[in-house]
């Protein structure tokens, strides 16, 4: 294999990652919407962290590598579907940071209502289910969608 060809497969696995752990985060926290039990809840919430750890690799390794190979195959930095792309990486962050804080506050009570009695609590589906949190995360969520699209299509590139 060549550089070209290692690079590309680096930045690919590194959209796995990110894409795979948007989609196994998104789909615990759905998951946990649906239970009442806090000791449910918040076993998993409590899964969604390895996820978020494997975005967090995925998302820095999908930048770095896909910078490389856009620099290595002769694309410039300053071609509108690279902008956009860095653009929408940087918005998927911003965006996910303050949803992931509320869900991480979601877990912290179901933990402690889990040992508190275990009891179904209002307080704490409310949290599970914070529209502000949900809007953030499905708005990263996309965000990284319209990169996939951007870098599949290429638009306006030679």
């Amino acid at each position: 294999m060549d550089k070209y060809q290692w690079l590309l497969l680096l930045h690919i696995l590194a959209a796995f990652c990110f894409l795979s752990g948007i989609v196994v985060a998104g789909t615990l926290h759905g998951l946990a919407m649906r239970r009442d039990r806090p000791s449910d809840i918040a076993l998993l919430l409590g899964m969604v962290r390895p996820a978020v750890v494997l975005i967090g690799i995925g998302s820095v390794g999908t930048l770095a590598f896909g910078l490389w190979l856009a620099h290595y195959v002769g694309y410039g930095f300053g071609e509108a579907w690279v902008i956009a792309a860095i653009v929408l990486w940087f918005v998927s962050g911003a965006l996910s940071g303050p949803g992931g804080k509320e869900m991480r506050k979601a877990r912290e009570l179901a933990e402690k209502l889990a040992a508190e009695g275990d009891q179904p609590n209002k307080a704490l589906s409310a949290a599970v289910a914070d529209r502000r949190a949900l809007l953030l995360n499905y708005l990263s969520a996309a965000s990284v969608v319209a990169i996939l699209v951007l870098m599949v299509f290429k638009p306006g590139a030679p």
